[in-house]
């Protein structure tokens, strides 16, 4: 009786030392890599199968059905996250499917700078490598609809900044982030604007903050240069910036203006049409926006660049006069 009471009790151990052994063998044995780190990617709706494939395919030494199964036991087989991942040297299957649960994905980066157009940003986004270019071609009314916009124009919609994002991610994700970051930056400065400004709404706020953007580099004169184009929207005077006729150029802009485009009668020409142009012209950044919706308090009219970076403010147009030809003719009349 102790005899066969002994060899139960042995049996009944191997039974429970072979599942550890067996989990401890597919979960914790290192992956062979052709090389010392490899990157791969999971498409979006890939489950633990065409993970697994999607793997060993790009060049890990581990056969799928291992996966597969170790996945089963942990119970993750439906929560894999698509996007790319980098491996190195010594990861166990553990570690891996670890990873894939979590998301771990490698980060590719995507910077838009004040002041570029929407075209300037298409060019980056087209060219950058590591995005799925769902937009190519496509019109920018089409993207705002993809983006839950009626709107046809994208002109001044999305906001300037650093955006990370998993590599092969689409274009339309990372677009809809920096639309949505610009509409709750300008959410929040139209909510806390000063009174008695001359906008009908949100959007003329944001045409404003794109020809701040484009007078000036200085965050010292952004406000004013904002006042001064205030003032002259109250007494009904035409807005005269260079920049809403540069853009209307197009490509057509060689990098000198004409007194026949001045001339010209286009709705982006500010010195022929009174009001705000129809659409913004760039992205502002945040410092424009808030310069747009709290402009400084200033009797100016007319400002001039001064060649060094700076701004000289003028109340009239004799004493614009003389700056002009102080700071852009050298102090000849």
């Amino acid at each position: 009786m102790r005899q066969r009471f002994r060899n139960l009790l042995l049996l009944a151990v191997a039974g429970l030392t072979l599942p550890v052994a067996s989990f401890a063998w597919l979960a914790l044995w290192p992956i062979n890599l052709p090389r010392t780190q490899l990157e791969f990617t999971i498409a979006p709706g890939s489950g633990l199968r065409l993970a697994a494939s999607e793997i060993a395919s790009a060049g890990a030494e581990v056969e799928p059905w291992k996966l597969i199964l170790l996945g089963k036991l942990m119970r993750v087989e439906a929560s894999i996250k698509a996007g790319s991942y980098l491996i190195a040297h010594g990861i166990t299957p553990l570690d891996l499917l670890r990873k894939l649960t979590r998301g771990d994905v490698t980060q590719a980066e995507l910077v838009f700078i004040e002041g570029w157009t929407f075209r300037q940003m298409r060019e980056r986004l087209d060219a950058h490598p590591d995005l799925r270019h769902d937009t190519a071609g496509l019109p920018e009314a089409d993207i705002m609809r993809l983006l839950g916009r009626s709107r046809d124009t994208a002109e001044g919609e999305f906001f300037p900044d650093t955006y990370l994002f998993a590599k092969r991610s689409s274009d339309v994700e990372l677009l809809a982030r920096a639309h949505q970051a610009m509409r709750r930056h300008l959410e929040h400065e139209w909510q806390a604007r000063a009174e008695g400004l001359p906008y009908r709404d949100a959007y003329d706020a944001l045409i404003m903050a794109s020809i701040v953007e484009k007078e000036t580099g200085r965050d010292e004169d952004r406000a004013e240069i904002a006042g001064v184009f205030v003032n002259r929207l109250r007494r009904g005077m035409l807005l005269q910036t260079d920049p809403t006729v540069i853009y209307g150029l197009g490509e057509r802009f060689d990098g000198k203006l004409y007194k026949r485009d001045l001339l010209a009668d286009s709705p982006y020409n500010t010195y022929a049409r009174a009001g705000l142009p129809p659409t913004p012209i760039a992205m502002p950044g945040l410092a424009s926006l808030q310069a747009a919706l709290h402009p400084a308090p200033t009797e100016a009219l007319y400002f001039v660049a001064r060649g060094d970076g700076s701004t000289h403010f003028s109340r009239t147009l004799d004493e614009h006069r003389r700056a002009v030809v102080r700071y852009q003719k050298g102090g000849k009349s």
